[in-house]
């Protein structure tokens, strides 16, 4: 019978997470999430293996054995060393921590050097014991990875200082301190968990957001093949400088320390008729302190509910959902560079499958890089298939845990309340394995989710990303601002204040804002008027010289950094052959230089959703046969989104072309325009040479020349003077004399030949 992960993790009493971990430790490569199913046998392994790191085992009867520490070794002082000392943190309030005599000589040296050394906020470890020894036979030491996974002291015969030889010409990784586990990993173009190992294997203990010191980094980098350097930064770097003119301070890093975790955002996402709303109502009451507080009165486009945690059930842990209408407000917001969403509930339909607006809700969620959890809704239907769903999303490329991917799915039934619990429950291991964390001690920064006119004025639903909204403070949102005169929950109650991940209704604002546009807390009111006035008077000028985002016609004189060499298209066509037909056409366009990406494809007209997720994605709508809703055009101009229409294919498939080859950087192409032979050298009385010439073909213009000497270039620079006679001229034509003096360079020679040129764009070609 198939155990899943958080089973396990219930059953050993640890998080989800950690079991995860020791999974992809043990090289278990189907426990990629919390839900992931195994078989009995790999469960029981997985079990024995997080028994023997997590609880002590019992020594025989005949050598009671204390309970060792787990042991954290330190880097040592010297580059290219680490530590192999032990070093400990007992369980109990004692000092110090002794090993009992054991029955053999060769191992009563194990556990005597003990000692602690503090490697940032690292949690404690439980204690570890070593493996129960054989009567009458000495115990076999483990090999130097087990002792580092099992906590054991190192071998006396083990070698204290681990070094790896690397040549002189390996690649450098150059950082400043601190040194974090996570960026190192960047640097090594290497995943976090491999790193970890490593550190592991050094019997250092550290997660991705702890710092490491510079000896075990080196060492670690050479055991990858790459030399290390601690760059120090420069004297007085940390100071603050004082400025004449005070900059108003919008938002602001938080310290790793100072991270709090948070409730996910999540957006319940699909096709109309597939349930989405009738799930959104029985998620909102299945809130079970709903009843204490009076239950949902007001709609408010959010709302934060508590559910009990899958793996403790006494436990309650919150959940934001952003009740907004459907995947056009969630482009629209991602549209202004809001990404509030954690994680997108797909709800799909078990008796109709994956229907157009299933793709384009899918979509959106893939070009937000969002986690997707599919609520396979309608199990109770009569011609229920949840089988179909699975098949159809497969061809997508979204593959369920069961068969082998990585998207959770889970069959609900909104109507009968069925298995919603359960989702809810993915809902919160999903987040977990996430670790959301935000700064709830600082001024509040979010996004708009929902705004309006009123009775009492301009309102807007606010999700606070991080930080706390308080009544009271100074807001700016869009070019509005005011003063937060109150804050209503989706209860309907009035509250004092709102943390990171709720969603409160705030009234104050002058003004009514845009979905999706960021709020921050000024100081004073003057402060907020003052930017208010700046951000409107930048507006006016952007909406004057506003252009077009891209176009294809543009994109083949536009240069872009190499690594926004990708060129995003929408296909809509009127059969699904034809979709079928282009989308395997552009794939088949091969290139190294550019990449082409159909972040969206579908039958029928281009409707709104199509623009603004262009907009979203700086992407470009093809149409083919296909019709333009109504308005969709306005959008477009709006957003700067160009709808290009087509009714031959090659002619679609040639301009996807020129527009991947206008992506390339042009390359530059020097055009010598005229040459001119040095007949005479002239000194001047105040220093200097001018070279008497004869214009032998083109002709000599003012500007970029060099000077080329039996074939090989002497110089290269600008003119300094050009004359005809005694006059200054811009240009000598072919078969006239000219004195030329150069910028620079008077070691003139008879015979040398005189270039002058231009450089010209030359277009690449893929």
């Amino acid at each position: 019978m198939p155990v899943r992960i958080y089973e396990i993790a219930k059953k050993a009493g640890i998080p989800s997470k950690d079991v995860l971990a020791k999974a992809k430790e043990l090289g278990i490569t189907n426990a990629k999430v919390a839900s992931s199913t195994l078989d009995k046998i790999t469960a029981e392994y997985l079990e024995e293996q997080i028994a023997g790191t997590h609880e002590p085992e019992p020594a025989p009867e005949e050598t009671p054995v204390a309970p060792e520490p787990v042991i954290i070794t330190a880097p040592a002082e010297e580059p290219e060393e680490v530590e192999e000392e032990d070093v400990a943190e007992p369980e109990g309030p004692q000092d110090t921590a002794e090993e009992p005599e054991a029955e053999e000589d060769e191992s009563s040296d194990l556990g005597k050097k003990v000692g602690f050394i503090e490697l940032g906020k690292m949690p404690v470890r439980p204690a570890v014991r070593e493996h129960k020894k054989k009567k009458d036979k000495p115990a076999k030491k483990p090999a130097k990875a087990d002792e580092a996974k099992q906590g054991a002291p190192a071998p006396a015969r083990a070698p204290s200082k681990p070094k790896y030889d690397v040549p002189a010409d390996a690649p450098l990784i150059a950082m400043k301190p601190p040194i974090i586990v996570r960026d190192l990993a960047e640097e090594m173009k290497r995943k976090p968990f491999q790193l970890i190992a490593d550190l592991m294997s050094l019997n250092v203990f550290a997660n991705i957001n702890q710092s490491i010191e510079e000896p075990v980094a080196r060492v670690v980098c050479s055991k990858n093949g790459f030399r290390f350097r601690l760059e120090r930064r420069e004297r007085g770097a940390g100071l603050v400088k004082v400025s004449t003119r005070k900059k108003v301070v919008l938002d602001a890093e938080d310290s790793e320390e100072d991270l709090q975790p948070r409730a996910p955002v999540v957006t319940i996402m699909g096709h109309v008729d597939h349930g989405k709303t009738t799930l959104l109502d029985v998620v909102r009451h299945s809130n079970i302190t709903a009843g204490e507080a009076g239950g949902i009165t007001q709609h408010i486009g959010a709302y934060t509910i508590d559910v009990p945690h899958p793996e403790h059930p006494k436990q309650l842990e919150k959940i934001t959902f952003l009740d907004t209408p459907g995947h056009a407000a969630f482009s629209a917001m991602r549209a202004r560079g809001a990404n509030v969403t954690d994680i997108v509930i797909l709800v799909v339909g078990a008796d109709d499958g994956v229907m157009p607006q299933t793709m384009e809700a899918l979509s959106h969620a893939q070009a937000a890089e969002v986690p997707i959890i599919v609520a396979v809704n309608k199990i109770d239907h009569p011609s229920a298939n949840p089988t179909l769903a699975r098949t159809q999303l497969q061809e997508k490329g979204v593959v369920c845990e069961e068969w082998g991917g990585e998207t959770i799915f889970v069959d609900v039934s909104a109507l009968k309340n069925t298995n919603v619990d359960k989702l809810l429950g993915m809902v919160l291991l999903q987040a977990e394995v996430l670790e959301l964390k935000a700064n709830p001690n600082r001024k509040a920064v979010g996004n708009v989710v929902e705004s309006g006119m009123e009775a009492g004025g301009p309102t807007a639903t606010l999700l606070v990303r991080k930080g706390t909204l308080k009544v009271g403070d100074v807001m700016i949102c869009d070019s509005y601002f005011g003063k937060v005169r109150a804050l209503v929950n989706h209860e309907g109650k009035r509250i004092k204040q709102a943390g990171p991940s709720s969603a409160v209704k705030v009234l104050g604002l002058n003004g009514v804002p845009g979905a999706g546009a960021e709020f921050n807390i000024l100081p004073s009111e003057k402060e907020a008027r003052t930017l208010c006035e700046e951000r409107e008077t930048k507006e006016r000028e952007e909406a004057v010289s506003n252009r077009r985002k891209m176009t294809l016609e543009s994109l083949f004189s536009q240069t872009k950094s190499d690594e926004n060499k990708i060129l995003k298209l929408i296909v809509k066509a009127d059969t699904q052959g034809s979709v079928e037909a282009i989308v395997d056409s552009i794939n088949k366009i091969e290139s190294d230089k550019v990449q082409v990406e159909v972040i969206h494809s579908g039958v029928g007209s281009i409707s709104e959703s199509d623009a603004t997720l262009a907009s979203a994605s700086d992407a470009v709508i093809l149409g083919f046969h296909a019709k333009i809703d109504t308005g969709v055009g306005d959008v477009a101009k709006r957003e700067g989104v160009q709808i290009k229409l087509y009714a031959i294919i090659y002619e679609l498939i040639d301009e996807v072309k020129e527009g991947m080859s206008g992506l390339l950087d042009p390359l530059m192409k020097d055009v010598v325009t005229g040459q001119a032979e040095v007949r005479k050298i002239f000194e001047l009385s105040k220093g200097g040479n001018v070279a008497g010439c004869a214009v032998t073909s083109g002709k000599i213009v003012r500007g970029k020349m060099r000077v080329v000497r039996k074939g090989d270039l002497v110089y290269e620079g600008i003119s300094h003077t050009l004359k005809r006679f005694k006059d200054e001229v811009n240009e000598v034509r072919s078969g006239m004399e000219c004195g030329i003096r150069l910028d620079g360079f008077d070691d003139f020679q008879e015979g040398d030949i005189v270039e002058c040129y231009t450089q010209e764009k030359v277009a690449q070609s893929l």
